[in-house]
């Protein structure tokens, strides 16, 4: 019971971090998140873990402008 009010806390704060998510919406989703966690094991977690940071990463590259390479000076040289 206390573990469900830490994580029905803990995800009010992040929810009212976020925009596309409120505060009510991230206390029901901390509370439910803390029994799921306890029923799944560590590879799972560590699974869970991972694929999280790697969609992170990809939504961070998406939001980045493209890169385009610099042009290279010209090298020709004229002869007289």
């Amino acid at each position: 019971m206390i573990g469900k009010l830490i994580g029905a806390g803990v995800g009010a704060k992040l929810g009212s971090e976020s925009r596309k998510m409120g505060g009510t919406t991230g206390a029901v989703l901390g509370a439910v998140a803390v029994p799921l966690v306890r029923r799944l094991r560590l590879p799972t977690l560590l699974a869970l873990a991972g694929g999280g940071y790697l969609v992170k990463r990809l939504a961070d590259k998406a939001g980045q402008e493209p890169v385009t390479p610099a042009t290279p000076a010209s090298t020709k040289t004229t002869t007289v």
